[in-house]
């Protein structure tokens, strides 16, 4: 039944894990939901690429790890045959919980195939989420900004609802505004009001007392994006109202276990596969520890994650810290500003 998904995870409390390039790849999408969060959202998926590339089931953009459940891939695109098709080879491959149109990415590369520039001729984007609708069973959904260089996000969002989205998420900036200044609460506020479906708020959410505030405008719930990097806990927050900020020793732990599922995720048998791309994730989690981001920028393997935390991988749970750094760790509320 179309909306069922959506409806049913929006019934209970919590917020959502945002689609980002390098960022919402499996493992990060693993930690957030066992930190409860509602859904997460697969890097963006060129659909074009799906269609007629060299990709494959195995592409891990939207490959799901052992077990993934209530993981949405998200495509972006602008022919809607093409849209249909990739709806269906997703469908086939990745066994998603639903599919998201790109609609609010401003990289230039994409401009042209989809994304953001959608936003200057929303009328396509209409025809877009009709074929989309009409490939698959499943709830199909749009990520859109409030407009390319104004403000036109109610009109965007009604026709959007009218073709048959199921849920909209908003995230607070124009195209042009890329990631720079605020996020504006009160457009994405006006939209909530102006469509019968759920619509999802976006944009500068870096903690759960924040998130909460921005959630009294309207919106069904929060994604949270550069809040959530080394810090799941903040879905933990919002799912049950634990505010906690985890002692030293677990979030160490819990870097340390990104690690091993990335290595395990990616499994590349030829030696090629480094952590690498964890370097800009792993001192997200010890912010408050700055004599190990030295060590942690640098790592290639888990055995070298491992080095780094060693000497907080083996404290008592609850423990504040060891050194002179982890000795001002305090408590506070999950996703805390940092």
């Amino acid at each position: 039944m179309t909306g069922s998904f959506y409806s049913s995870r929006l019934a209970r409390p919590g917020a959502v894990l945002a689609p980002m390039a390098g960022y919402s790849d499996a493992p990060m999408r693993q930690l957030a939901a066992e930190h409860g969060a509602l859904w997460t959202v697969s890097e963006m998926i060129s659909a074009r690429g799906l269609v007629g590339g060299g990709d494959t089931e195995k592409l891990n953009l939207g490959r799901p790890y052992a077990g993934e459940l209530g993981r949405v891939v998200q495509l972006f695109g602008a022919d809607p045959d093409v849209l249909a098709a990739a709806v269906a080879r997703a469908e086939a491959w990745f066994s998603p919980a639903a599919i998201d149109l790109n609609m609010g990415c401003p990289v230039p590369k994409i401009r042209g195939k989809g994304g953001a520039c959608l936003l200057q001729t929303p009328e396509v984007a209409y025809t877009l989420i009709h074929a989309m609708r009409g490939a698959t069973g499943l709830d199909v959904s749009a990520k859109i900004r409030l407009g390319w260089d104004h403000d036109r996000s109610v009109e965007v969002a009604q026709g959007l609802a009218a073709a048959g989205a199921a849920l909209i998420t908003v995230h607070g900036r124009t195209s042009a505004q890329r990631y720079t200044g605020q996020a504006d609460w009160d457009a994405i506020a006006r939209v909530a009001a102006s469509v019968d479906v759920p619509v999802v708020g976006s944009g500068d959410i870096t903690s759960a007392q924040i998130a909460r505030e921005r959630q009294r405008c309207g919106v069904a719930a929060v994604m949270i994006g550069r809040g959530a990097v080394g810090n799941p806990w903040i879905f933990t927050a919002l799912a049950g109202g634990d505010d906690a900020w985890p002692d030293v020793t677990t979030r160490a732990r819990t870097a340390l276990r990104h690690a091993e599922l990335q290595e395990a995720f990616y499994d590349d048998d030829t030696g090629r596969l480094t952590l690498r791309p964890l370097r800009k994730v792993l001192p997200a989690y010890l912010p408050d520890v700055p004599e190990v981001r030295d060590a942690l920028v640098q790592v290639v393997t888990v055995e070298d994650v491992r080095r780094a935390l060693d000497p907080l991988l083996d404290l008592p749970t609850g423990h504040g810290g060891g050194t002179a750094s982890t000795a001002r760790v305090t408590a506070g509320y999950a996703g805390q500003q940092r």
